[in-house]
């Protein structure tokens, strides 16, 4: 990974001595990686406000978030795994896409109905991915249905969403909102930018839907444009916050997300322990114990009633650097995480018990920010 190196764009967010000690951390890395390789791919299947589709994820290997590489995000290690130079060359990055569809083909009986691509970044931002490689994208994948495109909401455009609408691509913006709290997001995950930031997003979205869009009539070359909307990604559990703090932030900001026009699906991600970053720092000091699996299925719970789509991807499940109970109920908590997301459904919830749910009960009533994490 390159030293990082931040630009005029990055400095007078009132975060530089908090970027500074991230950039330390970072420059620990030490590896490099191949600009025709994508970082990760693989099949799955996801909840859309269209329906259950099979789905194509996608991990660009870009030359990185350009936030990340200000300092960036204290849970956020994706930019460790960033192409040295800061940049990477349409032509390769279109190769990372073929690597992907030779993936599909090999593990697939046909084509996903829905493609995500992510860059641990910004797709939209055309340092990340140039104009040419947005079209080129937008292009190949014109005969799926759906596409879902990472974004910060600093480069959520209307004209550029049209690269895919225009095609008749369904397209979502994941947008790593983290918080609805702006405090929150600024003090514990060092991130830059405001709830109206993301609001002002969601409406961009909900322009690149509507009539205007450059063409009056649908054709073989314009078919009829399709919608744009967003979906917010939620951090459960940043640094700095007690076990229930972490799901009072997290069942306010679902509901808060929800309210918003243009913003259908609200994705709650819970820490995992990542390297290179402040949470890893913390979590060797004994400062820091990712989220009880318990209180990812309370948020999920408390929150089903919202007029939304709402789910959630536990990575690194029942192990010490993720979500986590006792060891002995993290899976049968997974699969029913993983049932919600399809159904919609709180009684999954109600088909899965434990002893440990008394010592997470605990914590819920005991610990406190200063004294955190009370149980490991």
């Amino acid at each position: 990974m390159s030293t990082p190196n931040p630009e005029v764009y990055e400095r007078g967010r009132g975060m530089d001595a908090h970027n500074a000690v991230m950039r330390e951390i970072r420059s620990r890395n030490r590896r490099t990686y191949d600009p025709r390789e994508p970082t990760r791919v693989w099949l799955d299947e996801d909840n859309t406000p269209s329906g259950v589709y099979r789905s194509l994820t996608i991990i660009l290997n870009t030359g990185g978030c350009r936030w990340a590489r200000a300092g960036g995000c204290t849970m956020c290690g994706y930019v460790a795994e960033s192409v040295e130079g800061g940049t990477v060359a349409h032509e390769d990055l279109m190769a990372q896409v073929e690597a992907c569809l030779d993936h599909e083909r090999e593990n697939a009986d046909e084509p996903s109905e829905l493609v995500k691509i992510y860059t641990s970044g910004s797709f939209l931002d055309e340092r990340e991915v140039p104009a040419e490689t947005r079209a080129a994208v937008a292009e190949t994948f014109a005969d799926r249905e759906r596409i879902v495109l990472e974004s910060l909401p600093d480069f959520v455009d209307r004209e550029r969403l049209r690269d895919f609408t225009e095609r008749g691509l369904d397209t979502d913006v994941a947008i790593g909102l983290e918080t609805a709290t702006d405090r929150v997001r600024h003090d514990c995950v060092n991130k830059y930018f405001d709830f109206a930031d993301f609001e002002a997003a969601c409406a961009e979205a909900v322009a690149a839907s509507e009539s205007d869009a450059g063409f009056e009539s649908a054709s073989e070359d314009h078919p009829e444009a399709a919608s744009a909307g967003v979906k917010a990604y939620l951090l459960m559990k940043p640094p700095f916050l007690t076990e229930r703090e972490a799901i009072e932030d997290m069942t306010r900001s679902i509901r808060r997300c929800a309210a918003v026009d243009g913003c259908h699906t609200v994705s709650m991600n819970p820490t995992n322990v990542q390297r290179y970053t402040m949470v890893e720092e913390l979590y060797h000091a004994g400062g820091y114990r990712p989220p009880w699996l318990w209180s990812v299925a309370e948020v999920l719970r408390e929150t089903a009633d919202v007029d939304g789509i709402v789910v959630s991807d536990p990575v690194g499940h029942g192990s010490d650097r993720g979500p986590h109970n006792c060891g002995e109920c993290d899976d049968r908590v997974q699969t029913a995480v993983k049932d919600f997301d399809l159904r919609q459904d709180p009684s999954v919830f109600e088909q899965v018990s434990c002893e440990c749910r008394t010592t997470w009960e605990a914590v819920l009533d005991r610990e406190r920010s200063y004294g955190a994490p009370l149980v490991r």
